[in-house]
């Protein structure tokens, strides 16, 4: 989790004065500074929850319900890691200007949403897929990909777009062939025209010894991409010296 504090997010409307004086300070501060204001607070933590698409009780004691509610308890693991995200997000931007060799001001600073994206744990969508088919199979890949499409599309937590797919059934293709040709066919229904699907069909249905389909595939690649030399080749390699 890594800290930001950019005027895009919109803070809490302040409270009333009465109920203002009424709130203790903030407590148990260690990163962010100790005359922190409770408002200052607040707009900080609305930036974390909003970047990682989580409500106050993932770090915090929140319980709800007429349950335990203390803010500044350190129980949770996920709070010791957000004080060591946002020192490693303080680090990386203070070394970013010498590393990109510009001015401070116009490095690109890091921030929680330059990782996270809205999810909690940000990881790519190829090896979010190939995990779950190592532990669970690839049909459970698929169902997997289908719910994430379907509440996740349009926003910036997982590349939906074509390489994604692709990626992860080439990771399958040596040892399962198969799986990996389930994968570029719900590519293909996305992107009918990926010459790239098409030539990865082509090795997975070669590691299946069934030649004759994967020269379909490529030649369906090469009709797709025309000005690739490297595709032609590998299809003339194919067909071989018979040009069968």
């Amino acid at each position: 989790m890594v800290a930001s504090f950019t005027a895009a997010q919109i803070p809490s409307p302040p409270e009333p004065q009465s109920q203002q004086q009424q709130q203790p300070p903030p407590q148990n501060l260690q990163i962010l500074p100790k005359d922190t204001t409770r408002e200052q607070l607040l707009q900080t933590m609305q930036a974390f929850t909003q970047a990682l698409g989580v409500q106050c009780s993932y770090c915090h004691v929140q319980e709800g319900g007429g349950g335990r509610t203390d803010m500044a308890s350190d129980e949770k693991r996920t709070k010791l890691a957000a004080r060591q995200m946002i020192v490693l997000a303080r680090d990386i931007n203070q070394k970013l200007p010498a590393a990109v060799n510009k001015p401070a001001e116009e490095a690109t600073r890091v921030s929680c949403a330059t990782c996270h994206r809205g999810v909690p744990i940000p990881r790519a969508l190829a090896d979010i897929l190939t995990d779950t088919e190592k532990d669970e199979g690839i049909d459970a890949a698929i169902a997997q990909y289908w719910d994430l499409r379907k509440n996740f599309f349009g926003r910036a937590a997982y590349d939906f777009g074509e390489p994604s797919l692709i990626a992860a059934a080439t990771r399958l293709t040596s040892d399962k062939p198969d799986a990996a040709l389930k994968l570029l066919e719900i590519n293909a229904q996305f992107y009918p025209n990926s010459s790239r699907s098409y030539a990865a069909m082509s090795q997975a249905h070669m590691k299946k010894n069934d030649k004759e389909q994967a020269i379909k595939d490529l030649e369906k690649a090469a009709a797709l991409d025309p000005q690739n030399a490297g595709l032609k080749r590998q299809l003339d390699q194919l067909k071989g010296p018979t040009g069968e």
